[in-house]
C-alpha cells in the first residue's frame, strides 16, 4: 500500500467514511478534563463489525488511556482479533494530523500491519498510512521465543 498520502475524504471508501464519522461521534464523549484534547478511533474488524473508542484522561496522566486502545480493546473483549482498518479523528495540531502515540502503535501492531487513517474532524481529507510505517522496528513476539 502507498503510505502517507492525503486523500480527499469524497474520494475515500465508504467503509473508511463509515469510521471517520463513527469517530467524530465518539470523539464526543472523551474524558479529557486536563489536555482538552479529544481524539476518537474506528476500527473495522474483518468480520464487518465497528467498534470505537474514545480517549479517557486521568489526573494522574500515565493511567489515562487513549481512544485507539479503547476501540481494539472493545473489539479483543468481543473476540475480534482480526482488524481490516484503523481511524483516529482529532484536531489538527501545527496543521499536521495527529497519529497514534508510542504506546498506541506498539499496540496496533499487535494485531498485524493495517491501514491507519488519520482525520481532523472537518473530514476534508485524511492521511492513509499503514502500522509499519507508523512503527518501522515493532517489537514482537519473534523476541519472545513464543508463538502465537
Amino acid at each position: 500500500m502507498n503510505t502517507d498520502k492525503i486523500i480527499d475524504f469524497s474520494a475515500l471508501e465508504p467503509d473508511v467514511q463509515s469510521l471517520i464519522k463513527e469517530s467524530i461521534v465518539v470523539r464526543e464523549h472523551s474524558y479529557a478534563p486536563y489536555s482538552n484534547f479529544k481524539v476518537g478511533a474506528a476500527v473495522l474488524c474483518s468480520d464487518g463489525t465497528i467498534c470505537s473508542g474514545c480517549n479517557i484522561e486521568n489526573a494522574s496522566y500515565p493511567v489515562g488511556t487513549c481512544a485507539e486502545r479503547v476501540a481494539i480493546g472493545k473489539a479483543v473483549s468481543e473476540g475480534k482479533r482480526k482488524f481490516k482498518v484503523l481511524v483516529v479523528v482529532a484536531d489538527k495540531r501545527n496543521n499536521s494530523f495527529v497519529s497514534p502515540c508510542g504506546f498506541c502503535r506498539q499496540y496496533i501492531s499487535e494485531f498485524g500491519d493495517i491501514p491507519v487513517y488519520l482525520s481532523s474532524p472537518d473530514m476534508k481529507n485524511a492521511l492513509r498510512t499503514t502500522v509499519s510505517y507508523l512503527l518501522p522496528y515493532a517489537f514482537d513476539n519473534s523476541y519472545l521465543n513464543v508463538s502465537q
